[in-house]
Formats: structure tokens, sequence, C-alpha cells
């Protein structure tokens, strides 16, 4: 008879694209001696709270059925890795069956406090815990204080720190921070917004505000937009909250498109952006020049990008003349021709 082939088996307290652990088990399955184990129909939480016998029962049946297709596969179970203690019982079965394989046991949080856990569930994970670090050849642990705690109950464990890996890096040092405030619907210029993004892969846009599928729903720049990862989308928010996010950014845009409406207007937000010491960038529109101290005005998408480029930063140093200059355009100073107006013609 062929000696079986000695497998590596994780056995997942979850399936693989839910798992908290996702990146380091993707790392240890490279190997082709490292395989991944999908709960049981049965949920490890659930067998947890099953009287102890039933729950044994359980276990037995899964490790019985799980070991008699790897051996119809040419395999056996060398090592077989658990995440939680809830997972021990199945673990303990394994190991009835196969002396020859070891446990280990990675504990990366002390799951015998959770929130949500009864005091009675509390005590059964307390000692599934002791159960699984007694059976386990290797423990490894995520922090230097679990380390400690296995230690104080005389028992070694090697340190193995989390990763994230898949989690995205884009370089702080080169981004770009860009802020819209207000109205995402017919008057933005998606095909622009899109423009910019794909010629600054550094740039992240906060977008405030709600958005309108209804008003662009047909328009493929708009899915774009939408889908693009660089694009932040926060929804409707308070003026309070909206100064806080503004203060997260650079600079400000006004990214609507050159037509008639939006020609001649001046959008309350560049004065908001510069309250707060940030210029805005626009196309180029004419009623946006109004407030030219403000404004950097860009005829298309390169310019809006270098437009861009050139107040990164910002946030970190914020343009203390351009916001004192905002904080002077009080409604008093604005509405001094009509005040004027009002005590010539002898209005109190």
């Amino acid at each position: 008879m062929p000696e079986l082939r000695p497998l590596c088996l994780l056995l997942l307290p979850r399936p693989l694209e839910g798992f908290i652990l996702r990146e380091q088990a993707e790392d240890l399955l490279r190997a082709e001696g490292v395989v991944a184990v999908d709960p049981p129909r049965v949920p490890y939480g659930a067998l947890a709270r099953l009287p102890h016998r039933l729950a044994d029962r359980l276990a037995n049946g899964v490790a019985k059925r799980l070991l008699k297709a790897l051996k119809r596969n040419g395999d056996r179970p060398k090592v077989i890795v658990i995440f939680h203690p809830v997972q021990v019982l199945l673990a303990r079965a394994i190991l009835e069956r196969e002396p020859d394989c070891e446990l280990w046991y990675g504990r990366w949080d002390r799951y015998e406090h959770a929130y949500d856990a009864s005091p009675v569930r509390r005590a059964r994970l307390t000692e599934m815990h002791a159960t699984a670090a007694k059976l386990s050849a290797l423990t490894f642990v995520a922090s230097d204080e679990l380390a400690r705690l296995e230690r104080e109950e005389e028992r070694e464990a090697v340190l193995v720190p989390l990763s994230a890996d898949g989690f995205p890096a884009p370089d702080p040092a080169s981004s770009v921070i860009a802020v819209s405030l207000g109205h995402l619907g017919w008057r933005t210029d998606w095909s622009l917004l899109r423009a910019v993004a794909e010629r600054m892969p550094e740039l992240v846009l906060l977008l405030i505000g709600a958005w309108h599928d209804d008003e662009s729903k047909d328009d493929p720049d708009y899915a774009w937009c939408r889908a693009h990862p660089g694009f932040v989308w926060l929804g409707a928010r308070t003026d309070a909250e909206a100064a806080r996010l503004i203060l997260c950014a650079d600079v400000g845009i006004v990214p609507f498109k050159v037509e008639p409406f939006n020609n001649s207007g001046l959008p309350y937000r560049i004065l908001k952006y510069a309250r707060l010491g940030r210029r805005t960038v626009t196309p180029d529109l004419a009623g946006v020049k109004t407030w030219s101290e403000a404004v950097t005005t860009a005829v298309d998408a390169d310019a809006f990008a270098a437009a861009l480029r050139e107040q990164a930063g910002t946030r970190t140093a914020p343009h203390a003349e351009l916001r004192e200059w905002a904080l002077e355009q009080t409604a008093d100073a604005q509405n001094a021709p009509l005040w004027q107006r009002l005590r010539e013609l002898g209005v109190a």
C-alpha cells in the first residue's frame, strides 16, 4: 500500500474570503502540502453551545468523514491548525484517530472575554482554550501580551504578529487629497473627473453630498467614478462634519460641466473651502472668477490635474491669508450695497 501524503490542514473558522487572518492563511496555502478546510455544516460556535456529549458526537462524525475523504485521495493529516478555541472539539477528534498528527493553535484575541458572550459562554470558552493550549504542539500568538499570558500558565507560545498584505497602501508622501462639497448629479462633469483620476493615480477625492443615480445612471463615466477606489463617497453630511472633512483635504474642487447653467454662478463651496484655508480648482467657468483670490481655473483635464498637484500638502499647511480673506466675507460685508441703498431710502 503506497504511503499517504502528509498534509497540514488549516481548519478555517469561517470561509477564507471572510477570515480575518486571510493574508496569513493564503501565505501558508502557497505550499502544496497545506490545504484549507472550510467550517463544517454545523458551525463551530454552535458546537460550543451544545451539551458536551452531543457536541463531541457531532465533532467525531465530522472528523471521521474528513479523514475518510483525505485517505481516499491518498492524504493524511500531519498538522492541523485551529484559530479559535471552539474548534478544539474537531481537533481533538482528529488527534484521537491520528496520534502521529500534531495540533497548532493560533491565538489572536482573548476570545473568552468576548463582549457578546454570556458568563456561561465565557466559562465554556475558557475551558476550550485550556484544552486547545494543552493539546497544542505549537501555539502561536499575535501579541507579546498573549505570549505573556501563556507563560503565566507555564506554556510556551511563538509570536506570530498579524499581517495586512491585502490592504491598499497608497504612497502618503505623494497623495493629493481633494474634496467636493455639494450635489452630485446633472451638473457634475463625470468625464472630467474620470480623466483627472486617470492622470492622477495619487488622487484621493472625498465626495461630500448626496449622489443621484437617477440623474446619471446612463453615463458610463459616472459608473466608472462610482467604482473607482480613489473616490470616497461620503454622502450627505452636516456642516460641522463637512468642515472637519475639508480639513483632511489639500484642495477643494467644483466639478461642474462648462454649460450656460453653470457658467455664471458663484458656488458657495468656494468660500467654504477658503474659510478653512483651501483653494478651489474649477473648470474654466466665468462666474467663479468673482473670487479669483480663492480659485484656480483649468481649461482641461491636464491643467486640472496640474492645479491639484500644486496644492499637495496644504492639509498640513493651510493658506492663512486665504482663510483671513474668506472670514472677512461676512453677510454684513457682502450686503454693503444693499445697506447703503436702504440708508439712502431712509429705511431704519
